[in-house]
């Protein structure tokens, strides 16, 4: 008798739901269209907002933020008219009350994922850091594709892409080579003792300049000798580029290179292989002298 009581409630309960749905189930696809028509009216949002600050001086990972938030809202507006339209407004008062305990919990827990927010807010509204430049930072060092909420993309000179959490990128230094439109190449070299250090700098320095597009003359090549090492006297050799890559930078110096190295072998200028000599003392040359003579006299 229990057993069929408690089947009956089960039945009446299981009634009692469908009769709900059938009562709501207009309401239900209503809700269903207007969930459809949020989703495809916040992708146009974004893309309409991009295009929209597009005509404005703003950066593009700043537009992008923008039209985001603006897609973001659209979908926190079109959540709401579901509730509406499903006479869910008691729960939507309860989600309302409970969103500042719910919000403090939250904020707790996603400490780090907020903060990465917020740089990222800020790394947008830094005119000196934007999509396109190249930076290092954190050890790090690529052409910067991407700003969103969470990371900041670095592509790299391999084609590796670096991400690096916002917060990290704000909280320590950051280099930007794109800051101007030329860089710096540096090179350094050796040629032999016995060189005339004067033909080999006017060769270098014509030769740069005659082959690379910033150099006009002597005075934009710096060459400078820089001391006496153990094979050769070094120097170093600057210029610069119309570029801010620092790939483009390490072709130009790999492009200098081999110029130096074509025109020195023309002009039989030597640069040498690392060599160490070695000065052998009197008495330990007479001790190897005296036994070379014994196995000479044995042999």
């Amino acid at each position: 008798m229990n057993f069929e009581n408690a089947f009956n409630k089960i039945i009446e309960k299981l009634t009692s739901w469908l009769d709900i749905i059938v009562v709501n189930l207009p309401n239900m696809v209503i809700a269903i269209v207007v969930f459809t028509l949020v989703i495809i009216l916040s992708r146009y949002t974004n893309t309409f907002t991009q295009r929209l600050l597009k005509k404005t001086s703003l950066q593009l990972s700043m537009r992008r933020v923008i039209a985001k938030f603006a897609s973001i809202v659209v979908v926190a507006i079109g959540f709401f008219l579901i509730l509406g339209v499903l006479n869910l407004s008691k729960t939507l008062n309860t989600i309302l009350a409970g969103a500042g305990v719910m919000g403090l919990a939250v904020g707790l827990a996603l400490q780090s994922a907020l903060a990465n927010t917020y740089s990222g807010i800020v790394l947008s509204y830094i005119k000196n850091i934007k999509i396109g430049d190249w930076i290092k930072s954190n050890g790090y060092e690529g052409e910067i594709v991407d700003v969103n909420f969470r990371s900041i993309t670095l592509k790299q000179k391999d084609n590796n892409l670096v991400y690096i959490p916002n917060k990290v990128v704000i909280e320590n230094p950051i280099k930007n080579f794109s800051s101007t439109p030329k860089s710096r190449v540096i090179l350094e070299n050796g040629v032999a003792y016995d060189s005339n250090l004067e033909n080999v700098k006017n060769l270098t320095i014509n030769l740069i300049i005659d082959n690379f597009e910033v150099p006009k003359n002597e005075e934009d090549v710096l060459f400078l000798y820089k001391g006496f090492g153990n094979s050769d006297i070094t120097y170093e050799i600057r210029f610069w580029i119309n570029s801010y890559s620092a790939l483009e930078v390490a072709k130009a110096k790999s492009k200098a290179i081999m110029l130096i190295k074509k025109a020195y072998t023309k002009a039989n200028i030597e640069i040498p292989f690392p060599i160490r000599t070695l000065n052998i003392g009197n008495q330990l040359g007479k001790s190897i002298s005296q036994k070379a003579r014994k196995e000479i006299i044995f042999n």
